[in-house]
């Protein structure tokens, strides 16, 4: 094999567990200590960098029969940006963004579905199931890369369109709280505020008041930090959880807002806008989603 541009750049252990689809990691990682996989004719580690160009040769290796799980149907989302190095789409609430944990596709394996010309497309970032808006996928390599050191930096600009109940007080406008991730009884991941026996990790959030209603206030959020739920655990640490939480929400009153009058069955957390620098050319890309269908409805109703 021939390393082209999509693979330049890659681990050798991550190549292979890309190409040898279905055969187990530990196996991966026999062939490559036993010099089985040789690089333009010699003896690689795993952690080797590949270049464009390289030569790679495999070892005949068994793969293990494709499951019986259906694939995934093939699905297209609503675009707001493509060129030949990225795409951004406006995600749904309510799909995942890879398969996994009881999923067993998201929005990745179907546009791989939809695009089977793409030799390429990796998401960038993620979104939670329940978060609607702005995702954004590589279609080269090196695209990836720089748009993934962008996040590490914290150089996008990214905020959410976030519903929460009650007032939210104007005074509050960065919640500076250690997030701690564990297990719960049923094995599911969960986040919450650290205390003083707790590990946690920095986190920053900036919230500002977009408008409020009857017990009700919509904030503009901002995150200097990615970590998991973090939007969720520090508004709802805060007294302010998100309306349609089902995670860390309150379970009351989202069962009056999905059953009542307003009927609306999801979470009010939206990827509004993404700024960031485009990875070929530089130039400073603004993308904007606007709210959904359902989200503004229930605004007005409000």
């Amino acid at each position: 094999m021939v390393i082209d541009e999509n693979s330049a750049g890659q681990r050798l252990d991550n190549f292979l567990l890309r190409v040898l689809k279905g055969v187990p990691k530990t196996h991966v990682y026999r062939v490559i200590r036993s010099g089985e996989v040789r690089v333009n004719k010699g003896r690689a580690g795993a952690d080797t960098r590949l270049a464009l160009g390289d030569e790679v040769r495999v070892p005949p290796v068994r793969v293990a029969e494709p499951s019986a799980a259906p694939p995934a149907p093939p699905r297209e989302f609503p675009l707001l940006f493509e060129d030949d190095h990225l795409l951004a789409i406006d995600k749904p609430a309510g799909v995942a963004v890879h398969g996994g944990s009881g999923v067993s596709f998201g929005v990745i394996e179907q546009l791989r579905r939809a695009r089977p010309q793409a030799k390429f497309l990796e998401l960038v970032h993620r979104l939670d199931k329940e978060t609607s808006g702005i995702l954004l996928l590589a279609k080269k390599r090196s695209a990836l890369t720089a748009l993934q050191d962008q996040f590490r930096a914290r150089d996008t600009g990214k905020t959410y369109a976030a519903l929460v109940s009650g007032t939210w007080p104007s005074k509050l406008k960065v919640i500076d709280v250690a997030l701690h991730k564990f297990l719960d009884a049923a094995g599911e991941r969960r986040v919450r505020a650290a205390g003083a026996e707790d590990e946690g990790r920095r986190s920053i959030t900036l919230v500002k008041v977009a408008a409020a209603y009857e017990g009700f206030t919509l904030l503009d959020v901002t995150i200097k930090t990615g970590r998991t739920h973090q939007i969720r655990v520090h508004l709802q640490h805060a007294g302010h959880p998100i309306v349609g939480d089902p995670k860390y929400g309150d379970f009351e009153l989202n069962r009056e807002v999905a059953r009542g009058s307003l009927r609306f069955a999801r979470m009010f957390l939206h990827a509004r806008r993404l700024a960031f620098d485009h990875p070929a050319s530089g130039e400073r890309i603004e993308l904007a989603a606007p709210l959904p269908t359902e989200c503004q409805r229930l605004l007005e109703a409000l």
